[in-house]
């Protein structure tokens, strides 16, 4: 008889998916030096979660300049929020609560909603993982908490800052186009106040704050951030008192639901006199204001009524490249057909001098969307290698190191503050309170000192940096356009140079310029 033998099948384990974790950053102001914490923050996340062999890189999502007391002021958090939804993350990290959320019921409200999405949230500080929660319990005590931490830190700040106010001793962290400013202490950048003078000049000579501008960005003069200039640009240097040395202090204020406002009477205010040297004398500034304000009554325009905001994705960014002037919008009629089309200031002007002819909006948008689509395509070649030289082994320490500083810098704040509030209940006496706060104050200094150096080292290239990751995470994340989205050139787009009426670069703020046809 034969002998037959049974073969076992093979026993095949299906892969085990891996975890799709993203991690969620914010800082609260624009300032260059908060970029670059939240440059390193952004390093962090992203090696830490790329080290984890169970867990699969999701992204990072960003928000800066935007306080985190109201999520729908977050663009980023909003889209990390809209993936969740579409079942692209299974995971966030993020550093705690306060930079989650600062209010107790958006807090509760959106860890909710994660958690019937299957998503759970890890914040650090706090060391607490909404999906290892018997209850809510634990979560609405230490959201609260970050909630009255924030108001009671606030008016900490608004304290010790009126109390700067008011003896002359606040420093100034951004000094306006001009002027530098280390430590406090304005220094005249001759190289920008020279340009500072011309526009009073212009002014003065009855030139229109939109001609001034249009007029530099020909003249390729930088604006403090490298971008482009506009009239809203000139007027905030018309507007400004600190060109004449003086300064008026608290222009701004924050109500107790961190919703900021101009001061209109509302909160004290303070002036000082001989802040810092001037570039404008107070004759000229009071004539140039004069002007203004003899203008916006002839166009019978008022302060913020929004008369100038931009209406069209594309105004104030294209340029002529023939004789360097501005577009602008028309539209135009052919029987019954109405299109938009957009058209160079110099050619409407003086055909002679500039024979540009208009160019179609929607081929433009067409072309737009069409270079989108390629790096869309191809990310990872042309980005993904952008990145890896934008980012060095040196440039790495350096935020790392910038990490550990802000934690340390973090920590002294937290320590100031309660002196302060000690101090403003008459609980400590005031020699004690001057003796640590001096001692805290220069601990501070010493790490400032180093942030600084650090951050003259990398700050070349961290804008460039985090325009390039904001773009790798658009394209990794979104599928083929198939159709213009105006938003889009808002966020990538710097400028656009035509060159005809078929050929166009789009300059993009990551640094790159792509060239494209129009259809």
């Amino acid at each position: 008889m034969k002998s037959i033998t049974k073969i076992e099948p093979l026993q095949v384990r299906a892969p085990v998916a891996k975890t799709r974790v993203a991690a969620y950053c914010r800082v609260s102001t624009g300032m260059e030096d908060q970029l670059i914490s939240l440059e390193a923050q952004k390093v962090h996340y992203e090696e830490t979660i790329s080290a984890n062999p169970e867990y699969e890189f999701a992204g990072l999502y960003y928000d800066e300049g935007i306080t985190g007391t109201k999520k729908e002021k977050r663009p980023a958090f909003m889209r990390m929020i809209a993936d969740c939804e579409a079942g692209k993350i299974d995971r966030i990290v993020t550093k705690s609560l306060s930079r989650f959320a600062r209010n107790t019921t958006d807090c509760l409200e959106i860890v909710r909603k994660l958690l019937g999405l299957g998503v759970t949230v890890f914040f650090e500080k706090e060391n607490l993982d909404t999906g290892a929660m018997e209850s809510e319990l634990l979560l609405s005590i230490m959201s609260s908490l970050a909630e009255s931490e924030s108001v009671s830190i606030s008016e900490n700040n608004k304290w010790g800052i009126r109390h700067r106010f008011e003896n002359g001793t606040y420093k100034i962290g951004y000094a306006p186009y001009g002027y530098d400013v280390k430590d406090g202490i304005f220094s005249i950048n001759e190289e920008e106040a020279r340009w500072v003078r011309w526009i009073f000049e212009q002014t003065l000579a009855g030139k229109s704050s939109f001609i001034i501008a249009r007029e530099l960005n020909a003249k390729g003069v930088p604006t403090k951030k490298g971008g482009a200039w506009h009239q809203t640009t000139i007027r905030g240097i018309l507007n400004n008192e600190k060109y004449t040395g003086d300064c008026l202090f608290q222009k701004t204020y924050s109500d107790f639901r961190f919703q900021r406002h101009r001061n209109r009477g509302d909160r004290d205010q303070f002036f000082m006199e001989g802040h810092h040297e001037a570039i404008i004398s107070h004759e000229d500034f009071e004539a140039a204001a004069r002007i203004v304000e003899q203008r916006a009554k002839e166009k019978n325009i008022h302060k913020g009524d929004g008369r100038y905001q931009n209406r069209y994705p594309f105004t104030q960014k294209i340029f002529c490249g023939r004789c360097g002037s501005g577009f602008k919008r028309k539209v135009c009629y052919t029987g019954k057909l109405r299109y938009a089309v957009w058209a160079c200031k110099g050619h409407l002007k003086d055909q002679d001098e500039c024979g540009l002819k208009a160019i179609r909006e929607d081929g433009l948008q067409a072309a737009f969307t069409t270079m989108l689509n390629k790096l869309i395509f191809a990310k990872v070649e042309i980005l993904a290698a952008l990145l890896d030289d934008a980012r060095g082994d040196a440039h790495r320490e350096a935020l790392h190191r910038i990490s550990e500083i802000d934690e340390k810098l973090e920590q002294c704040t937290q320590r100031q503050q309660t002196l302060v509030t000690i101090m403003s209940k008459g609980y400590l006496e005031p020699a004690l309170f001057t003796q640590e706060n001096n001692n805290l104050a220069a601990k501070a200094e010493r790490l400032e000192r180093e942030r600084r150096q650090l951050v003259q080292d990398i700050s070349g290239n961290a804008d460039m940096v985090q325009a390039l990751e904001d773009l790798m995470h658009f394209t990794g994340h979104s599928e083929m356009l198939t159709e213009f989205d105006g938003e889009l050139v808002g966020r990538f787009v710097d400028r656009i140079t035509v060159y005809s009426q078929t050929e166009v670069t789009f300059h993009l703020k990551c640094g790159l310029s792509l060239r494209e046809r129009i259809g």
